[in-house]
């Protein structure tokens, strides 16, 4: 099938629509022209796709008007973060299908705009709002047989993988990408109303924007239907997928709070393994990369993924060095693999966060402190299964330091940094308690008992107080 691009030839058409004030068609006639793509008449111009008007999420509050409080966290910094709280009328929108979220999105224009999203709303379906499988999107002959009978690495080898399959593949992986990849432009506040609003399939992407919220809504299930085969990863190879479920990539003043984000309806541990390694499908929750700054991240829950948070992208870039200062507090981690974060380069505060590892679960590590990274926690609570240690909490890659202090592990108090001190194997330097700084700017630290509580109850999507 011919698939439409996600912010295609139609959505520039709708902004321009607006703008000079053209012949406008009958409500029916408009919404059948900015779905399907049809020709229009001389003279005549598409609007979006019947927006609707009743935007407060609840009577009293206006949750799109909401900005930052003072001193939450870094994304507080300076001007603060205000997101699309100064928009005017008329880039207020309230939407129910990927075609009226990418179209109030405007291809992630500046303009000052709050996006309220109502109900369930998959990308992963067509200008006309019908569901896409991984086969509509599959073009130029790509399988998934065909990928794996030509890149076995018994007969294929060691080296990456080119030619006619993985061209389809990449091929293939586009057409995905134009669906599922929505970019969120500088002064924009998306916002879930009520208790039910979900994003299913879709990355945001903050790409080189500011003064962004995102709040109130459950992300879900950025399946990638074309991961590629990269041999040496590992030592043994491994599957690399596309999608974070949010992307930070040279943003700052970001606030993300009341998320909950998951891989739920196709958790990898379902998917079946390939040469070897499971055939993942999906990447980050939450990824913080590419001089990305000034973000707070509250009162979220990420849960059932293996690499969740990602603050940084490499220990070579040293462009990085004096950004990535995030805010972590009152977030649920639960059945979290790894990655709670993973941080390179960044001041990041991490505090009164809860982390639950469940019976059974693979685990790896919550806190990464890698190259340069300045973690500075406190009273943050983790509830494990008896087989994982207070020991593996924490690891480190060419890290050096790590302030740590209210730390409990499974009810009673514990020194995080003497204890990976103590058990690191000699693979790496211990870790300084001394990170450089010190936070300045968050609300009450509170015990890490009373955050776990608080967290359970007020933290995730639809539990905005």
């Amino acid at each position: 099938m011919r698939m439409a691009h996600p912010q295609g030839r139609g959505v520039p058409a709708i902004s321009r629509a607006k703008r000079t004030g053209w012949t406008r068609l009958g409500t029916t006639a408009l919404v059948a022209v900015a779905l399907v793509g049809l020709t229009l008449p001389a003279g005549a111009q598409a609007e979006p796709p019947a927006f609707s008007r009743d935007h407060a999420p609840a009577p009293g509050r206006d949750l799109g008007r909401d900005v930052l409080g003072a001193d939450d966290g870094w994304a507080a910094e300076g001007a603060g973060t205000t997101g699309g709280a100064a928009a005017d009328d008329a880039q207020v929108f309230t939407v129910r299908t990927r075609a009226q979220l990418a179209a109030a999105l405007d291809g992630g224009s500046p303009v000052p705009k709050i996006i309220y999203v109502r109900g369930t709303i998959d990308a992963n379906t067509d200008a006309q709002g019908r569901p896409l499988s991984c086969a509509d999107y599959a073009t130029d002959g790509y399988t998934t047989e065909k990928y794996l009978t030509a890149y076995d690495p018994r007969t294929w080898g060691g080296q990456k993988p080119s030619g006619p399959q993985e061209e389809a593949r990449a091929a293939s992986a586009v057409r995905q990408a134009e669906r599922v990849e929505l970019a969120v432009g500088s002064n924009t506040t998306l916002v879930g109303v009520g208790r039910d609003a979900v994003l299913k399939g879709a990355s945001l992407q903050v790409k080189d924007a500011s003064n962004v919220i995102v709040r109130n809504l459950e992300l879900r299930d950025a399946y990638d239907c074309f991961p590629v085969w990269q041999p040496n990863t590992g030592g043994l190879g491994d599957w690399k997928t596309a999608y974070d479920n949010i992307w930070l990539r040279g943003a700052n003043h970001v606030w993300v709070d009341h998320v909950t984000i998951s891989d739920k309806g196709h958790p990898d541990a379902a998917e079946p393994t390939y040469f070897g390694r499971n055939y993942l499908r999906h990447d980050g929750l939450l990824d913080i990369t590419n001089g990305s700054d000034l973000v707070t991240v509250s009162w979220s829950r990420f849960a059932d993924h293996d690499k969740a948070m990602l603050i940084g992208n490499g220990d070579n870039v040293t462009t990085d060095r004096g950004k990535l200062r995030v805010t972590l507090h009152h977030n649920s981690f639960k059945g979290v693999v790894q990655r709670a974060p993973r941080v390179r380069f960044g001041q990041v505060h991490v505090y009164n966060n809860a982390y639950e590892i469940p019976a059974g679960a693979d685990y790896r590590y919550s806190w990464g402190v890698s190259t340069e990274s300045r973690i500075y926690a406190e009273s943050n609570a983790f509830t494990t299964p008896g087989h994982v240690e207070a020991a593996d909490l924490v690891k480190s890659w060419n890290g050096s330091a790590l302030h740590q202090s209210g730390a409990e592990f499974n009810g009673f108090p514990v020194d995080l940094l003497t204890i990976h001190n103590s058990y690191n194997s000699g693979s790496e330097r211990d870790l300084e308690p001394d990170v450089g700084w010190a936070p300045a700017l968050h609300g009450p630290i509170d015990g890490a008992a009373k955050a776990a509580k608080d967290v359970a109850r007020g933290a995730g999507a639809g539990r905005i107080g």
